[in-house]
């Protein structure tokens, strides 16, 4: 049997209560989470409700803000030390070849992205819209058409990709713009002891999806999240490109600064 039959077969049907693909509905098989008694990536989790609204909530960029994105220009992201491998087209960055990251590194921040799947796309689970925003290049808030889209929960959009599903759902139809604003603070080490995680706040569409939310650790696939023993200060931010042209705009960031400072 070759390999495209094989795996398409494993996408269809379980194997001893597992799949291969989307895995909803299912155990994935993969390490329980700590804290929770489901597994990375399960199917089983109970599906955040649905909560419908009016759709992205188009924020302009403050005067102490860093246009990543105003759109025009890749001018602050590259791919491998080298251009940006995304298109700008009509005003939006579209994901293409390879992942895109910032020039510049940030460490707390305030972020403000909108997103889209072109409309008439096939969807289904995590193929066809599919991107990810990772703060510091590590810490992912996955972005997903989950509008009439079911997948694993700690994979949908809004979600701390493999750890944490969103309150909600909040996802408008395939075509429409969605907004994301995030609140970030990186973690804080003591030497090589992680003293506090790192903790996110998620607004999506104007619907608190993830509330001051820890991650377990830097972002990972199918296993474990944990904190490594030496973490940079600051990083790039990260945008994903799974295959899927997916659309972006109007992204700023504010780094946040200390309480009673004049900087």
């Amino acid at each position: 049997m070759s390999k495209f039959h094989y795996f398409a077969l494993c996408a269809l049907f379980p194997v001893a209560g597992y799949v291969f693909a989307d895995g909803f509905g299912v155990k994935s098989g993969n390490p329980l989470i700590t804290g929770t008694p489901y597994e990375v990536h399960d199917g089983t989790r109970p599906q955040p409700r649905i909560v419908e609204n009016a759709g992205s909530v188009s924020v302009k960029p403050p005067a102490d803000a860093i246009v990543l994105f105003g759109g025009e220009n890749l001018d602050a992201w590259t791919s491998n030390n080298g251009p940006a491998a995304w298109e700008v087209k009509n005003g939006a960055m579209v994901a293409a070849k390879a992942d895109v990251v910032t020039k510049q590194s940030f460490g707390a921040i305030q972020l403000h992205a909108e997103w889209r799947a072109p409309a008439g796309r096939p969807v289904n689970g995590q193929s066809g819209g599919n991107s990810g925003i990772f703060l510091m290049g590590r810490y992912e808030v996955q972005v997903l058409q989950s509008h009439n889209n079911k997948t694993y929960p700690d994979g949908q959009a809004g979600s701390l990709y493999g750890q944490c599903p969103p309150l909600v759902n909040a996802t408008t139809a395939q075509g429409e713009w969605q907004s994301y604003d995030v609140i970030f603070t990186p973690p804080v080490y003591e030497g090589e002891t992680v003293k506090e995680p790192a903790y996110v706040t998620i607004i999506h569409n104007g619907v608190v999806v993830q509330n001051h939310r820890p991650y377990l650790g830097p972002s990972s696939h199918k296993t474990l999240a944990s904190y490594p023993k030496n973490h940079p200060e600051t990083g790039p931010i990260r945008l994903q490109f799974h295959g899927d042209p997916m659309e972006f705009r109007n992204f700023w960031v504010r780094p946040l600064g200390e309480y009673d400072s004049e900087k």
